[in-house]
C-alpha cells in the first residue's frame, strides 16, 4: 500500500549533483537510443501536487534526450472538442509511435483527481474511470509499450515555500494561477483521491512509483534513474544486427566492408 507520508522526509543529496545528473542523462540518451533502435515504445506519466518539480524533472529527463524520438505533453482541461469524446480519447492521439517516448506532465489521471475533487465530473463517471484507466494501461502494454508512472509529493511546508518563492520572483509568477491556491485550500481532499488513485491502479503491468519531492536535487536523481533502469528492463541489452539492405547500399556507395569480412 502507497502512503504518501512515508515520502516526507526531504533528505538532501549526498553527493555531486552535476555529477550524478551527468550519469543519470547518459543512462537515459543510451535507453532512447535503445528503444529507437529496436522500434519500441515507452509513455512516461507524471503526476504531483503543485510545485512538486514535475518541470524541473522533466526537463532534466529529456534534456539530452534526442528530440526526433522524445515528446513531452502538458496536460490541461480539456478542450470542448475533447470534452464531447470519452475522456482517454485525447489521450489515444498522444501515444508514441514504434521507437519513440512520450512524457505527460499530468495526465489521464485528471478524472479521478482534479476532476473529482473540484467536481467536474460526476462521481459515477470517476469511480467507473479506475477500471477504464487499468483497461487502458493493459493494453498499452499488451502493445509492447512501457508504462511508467512516477508521482512528486511535498508536504504542505515545502509547497508554500515553493510558491512563495515564485510570487517574489518577477519572471516566476506566470507559473502560479489562482486555481493553484483553491487547490491548496483542499488538500484533505486530495489527499484522499490519492489515496483511492494508488489503491486502485497500483497494477503489476503499471505500477507507481512515489518520490519524497522536498528535496529537489534528491528527487530529479532519483526520478531520472528510476526511469533509466525501467526503460532499460524493457529492452534487450544487444543492438539488433544490422539490416542486410543497408550493408549493401554501403557496399555499393563507397565499398564498405563490414568489421571481420
Amino acid at each position: 500500500m502507497i502512503n504518501l507520508s512515508d515520502h516526507e522526509a526531504g533528505r538532501p543529496f549526498s553527493g555531486d549533483y552535476d555529477e550524478a545528473l551527468a550519469a543519470a542523462q547518459k543512462r537515459l540518451v543510451h535507453a532512447q537510443v535503445a528503444h529507437i533502435v529496436h522500434q519500441s515504445s515507452a509513455v512516461i506519466v507524471f503526476e504531483g501536487w503543485d510545485a512538486s518539480g514535475k518541470g524541473g524533472a522533466i526537463r532534466r529527463l529529456t534534456g539530452t534526450m534526442d528530440p526526433h524520438y522524445v515528446t513531452v505533453w502538458p496536460t490541461s482541461a480539456p478542450t470542448e472538442e475533447e470534452a464531447d469524446h470519452h475522456f482517454l480519447w485525447r489521450f489515444w492521439q498522444k501515444l508514441p509511435a514504434r521507437g519513440h517516448l512520450a512524457v505527460f506532465d499530468r495526465s489521464w489521471y485528471g478524472r479521478v483527481l482534479v476532476e473529482r475533487v473540484e467536481k467536474f465530473t460526476a462521481k459515477r463517471d470517476w469511480r467507473r474511470a479506475y477500471d477504464e484507466i487499468n483497461a487502458f494501461e493493459a493494453q498499452l502494454a499488451a502493445h509492447g509499450t512501457a508504462v511508467i508512472k512516477i508521482f512528486l509529493h511535498v508536504t504542505q511546508a515545502e509547497q508554500d515555500d515553493r510558491l512563495t518563492k515564485r510570487l517574489d520572483h518577477p519572471w516566476k509568477r506566470w507559473k502560479i494561477q489562482p486555481d493553484d491556491f483553491r487547490n491548496r485550500a483542499r488538500r484533505k481532499d486530495y489527499l484522499a483521491a490519492m489515496h483511492d488513485m494508488f489503491a486502485q491502479t497500483n497494477t503489476a503491468v503499471a505500477p507507481w512509483a512515489v518520490f519524497d519531492g522536498n528535496d529537489k536535487h534528491a528527487a530529479r536523481i532519483a526520478v531520472l534513474n528510476h526511469v533509466a533502469d525501467l526503460l532499460a528492463a524493457h529492452v534487450p541489452p544487444e543492438p539488433p544486427p544490422a539490416d542486410p539492405r543497408l550493408i549493401r547500399a554501403a557496399k555499393k556507395a563507397f565499398g564498405y566492408k563490414p568489421k571481420g569480412d
